[in-house]
């Protein structure tokens, strides 16, 4: 048995989404840092901000982006079969679930920049 996900492409690419676990992971661990550095003042989080400017932390992000982006990706193909006795198209579901989350992402960037926590250059 040993390798048999390297067998077929299904299976690779199913263990590679379930491999990006550890990435997601790995971020979650970085936002609850910030948050408890956040909780013990201003000097701390601005040491945990720069500290997401060093090249290691910038690679990290990097190669974080597309596994998480795959991830999701392979969620929203999943929505289709989770609807029982649907009469929506797969393709209009996906569509549907791409354009929430990117109409939530952009929601949100808009509010952390109207309230100045975040400044446009």
């Amino acid at each position: 048995m040993a390798g048999w996900w390297k067998r077929h492409p299904y299976y690779l690419w199913y263990m590679l989404r379930e491999a990006s676990c550890v990435f997601i992971t790995a971020y979650a661990l970085i936002l609850l840092w910030g948050l408890r550095r956040l909780a013990q003042g201003e000097g701390p989080f601005e040491d945990w901000l720069e500290s997401l400017g060093t090249p290691g932390s910038l690679a990290f992000h990097a190669l974080a982006l597309p596994v998480v982006l795959y991830h999701a990706w392979t969620w929203f193909k999943v929505m289709p079969k989770t609807l029982p006795d649907t009469r929506l198209p797969a393709a209009a579901i996906v569509a549907g679930g791409v354009a929430a989350s990117a109409a939530c992402s952009a929601a949100l960037l808009v509010a952390v920049w109207w309230f100045g926590l975040w400044s446009v250059p």
